[in-house]
């Protein structure tokens, strides 16, 4: 049996890998008229009703000073660009 002192001491391998956090999924129940105001707001900004939830919502903690200064920008719009950028898929 080792002591907590010589499992302390033992070698470690690299750190594992952090792997990037997932999204949190919420289920929202809003008044019919409430969404569909929201998704007429959304469609003229050319988001999904989704991510403008998700917009206001930081916007909203932002204003407050209730968004944790470590929260990670808002997920890039649209298609991932063919050549290069981040999260474009390698040519095959």
């Amino acid at each position: 049996m080792t002591t907590p002192s010589e499992d302390s001491e033992a070698p470690r391998g690299p750190a594992p890998k952090r792997r990037p956090q997932q999204r949190k999924q919420v289920l929202l129940r809003l008044d019919p008229q409430v969404y569909e105001a929201l998704a007429r707001w959304a469609g003229d900004e050319l988001r999904s009703a989704n991510a403008q939830i998700e917009f206001l919502l930081r916007r909203a903690l932002a204003e407050a000073g209730r968004l944790p200064g470590d929260t990670g920008p808002l997920p890039r719009r649209g298609r991932p660009p063919k050549n290069g950028g981040p999260g474009a898929t390698p040519p095959s």
